[in-house]
C-alpha cells in the first residue's frame, strides 16, 4: 500500500509539473491558436468560433480584431504540408502544421 501511496504521488507530481499534460487536445489546439474557451456555443463579438474545447463541452473562440484569423475568412484553402502553394497567405487552419494557400 505504500508504494502504491508513492506511484499516485509521483503520478500527481508529473501532471502538475508538465505544463499541457493534463490538458484534453482540442483545448491545447484551440490555446495553440490564442483561442478562448467559452461555456456557451456561440462566441460573444468580436470573436468567431474555431472548434471545441475542454472534450467539445466548451467553444474554442478566437479574436477576429487580432491578426488570428481564419483561412478561409479570406479566400484561402488550407493544405497539409506535403502541397506545395503557388501564393501562401496568413490564416489559421484546423490542423496546426497546415498552410493556408491562396492558389494550390
Amino acid at each position: 500500500m505504500k508504494l502504491f501511496s508513492c506511484l499516485m504521488a509521483a503520478l500527481l507530481f508529473l501532471l502538475q509539473a508538465v505544463p499541457g499534460l493534463g490538458l484534453p487536445k482540442d483545448t491545447l489546439r484551440c490555446v495553440g491558436y490564442h483561442g478562448f474557451c467559452f461555456r456557451s456555443k456561440s462566441c460573444p463579438e468580436p470573436f468567431a468560433a474555431f472548434g471545441t474545447c475542454a472534450w467539445r463541452q466548451k467553444t474554442c473562440c478566437i479574436d477576429t480584431t487580432s491578426n488570428f484569423h481564419s483561412c478561409q475568412d479570406d479566400g484561402g484553402h488550407c493544405v497539409p504540408p506535403q502541397i506545395k502553394c503557388l501564393q501562401e497567405q496568413e490564416g489559421l487552419c484546423p490542423h496546426r502544421q497546415w498552410k493556408c494557400c491562396t492558389e494550390v
